[in-house]
């Protein structure tokens, strides 16, 4: 890895103004491809990978073709050009024919079609290859949406392998092309527009969670029984945004320094420290969310273990209201049971009886049966249990 790259052309960026971009304002539609602009996704009936391959020379296009083999061929044809190639989920043939064309390294070609990588810089001799996972808020589904994003920078090239819906790079073709003093700068300068897009694209992800948040404190507060699953969901998410975003500061060092070593112009390096002034911000937010959602989920816990515990608590009242009656209920049956016994002993009808003929049997019933209800009824008081 430590060869030195092929001779580079002088680009230098002294002087130059950052062209002005809107922020906080939504995108217009992006128009339609009748010159090959980049588009975000490409159309269902397509069998190509190919979203755009052009060719610029001096910040200005060129060209634009339909297949790879008319860019390769145009770009040996016409001197000092740069060729911009996009791809969406390409083929490995595509992608075997990229690497045949511009030298690319196998590792990197192997990690561009397989996806799911980390975030990462890596060089292979005069190539830069950069892995970046971009990011989208779903207002509808109130979610975000990641996508990955695979970069080779070459000499005298860019190529982009997109996978998923995030990042609109043909919102960042259209800059460049709006601004040719910075795209005639060369590849270095179309990845910091792709790194600044990205970086960019974080913006409307943040306040869509920051948003989320705040509704879930709400739910909360409010008792809502569904808010423990949207806290892990969007805890989850979070955790996500961090793998995407906190490698983005050692990214930009090591870019920074490459730059250096490779003199490229000082004032790029400026904007990437922009970017790396964005990144800060949006790492430190995103860390700022996971500690919120972890003292929401704390809280939360404990508004639910309070509520189950007055829930039991009014069961244990109810139980013991319930015991105190069950209690009134079998004294006062114990108490009408005495006479009903003592009656029905003296009701069956047998000739042979003690006390049957006796005068003061009847009288004698009536007190026993006084004296066994009062009895009883002195017990259970002294008992609590009337």
């Amino acid at each position: 890895m430590s060869t030195e790259p092929p001779a580079r052309r002088p680009r230098g960026l002294r002087g130059l103004r950052k062209p002005a971009k809107k922020k906080g304002t939504a995108a217009p539609p992006p128009p339609e491809p009748v010159d090959g602009a980049e588009t975000p996704e490409p159309s269902a009936e397509s069998t190509s990978s190919i979203i755009s391959a052009a060719l610029y020379r001096d910040g200005h296009r060129v060209s634009t073709h339909d297949t790879l083999a008319d860019a390769f061929r145009q770009q040996r044809t016409t001197a000092d050009t740069l060729a911009w190639i996009g791809l969406h989920r390409p083929t490995p043939s595509e992608l075997v024919t990229l690497a045949s064309e511009f030298d690319l390294h196998p590792l990197a070609v192997e990690d561009a079609l397989e996806a799911h990588q980390r975030p990462k810089l890596e060089r292979y001799g005069g190539t830069l290859f950069v892995v970046l996972r971009a990011a989208r808020y779903l207002d509808d589904a109130e979610e975000v949406d990641f996508g990955e994003l695979h970069v080779f920078v070459g000499r005298d090239f860019v190529i982009t392998v997109r996978h998923g819906g995030a990042p609109d790079l043909s919102a960042v073709r259209r800059r460049m092309e709006d601004a040719p003093e910075l795209l005639k700068r060369g590849p270095e300068a179309v990845l910091y527009a792709i790194l600044d897009a990205v970086v960019d694209g974080y913006v409307p992800v943040v306040a869509g969670v920051q948003n989320d948040i705040d509704e879930i404190e709400t739910e909360v507060f409010g008792g809502d029984p569904r808010v423990s699953r949207r806290i892990y969901e969007l805890s989850r998410e979070v955790v996500e945004f961090q793998r995407a975003t906190r490698p983005l500061n050692t990214m930009l060092e090591s870019l920074t320094a490459g730059f250096e070593k490779y003199a490229i112009d000082a004032e790029l390096r400026r904007y990437l420290r922009d970017v790396a002034d964005h990144v800060l911000h949006t790492t430190d937010r995103v860390d700022g969310f996971r500690q919120a959602l972890q003292d929401i989920l704390t809280v939360n816990a404990t508004l639910v273990n309070q509520q189950q515990n007055a829930e039991m608590r009014a069961l244990a009242e109810a139980g013991f209201e319930q015991n105190e009656e069950i209690k009134k209920i079998s004294s006062w049956a114990a108490i009408l049971f005495a006479p009903t016994l003592v009656g029905t002993i003296y009701g069956m009808n047998f000739e042979d009886m003690p006390e049957l003929h006796w005068a003061f049997g009847y009288p004698f019933a009536i007190v026993l049966m006084a004296v066994v209800c009062t009895s009883l009824y002195i017990i259970f008081k002294r008992r609590d249990w009337l």
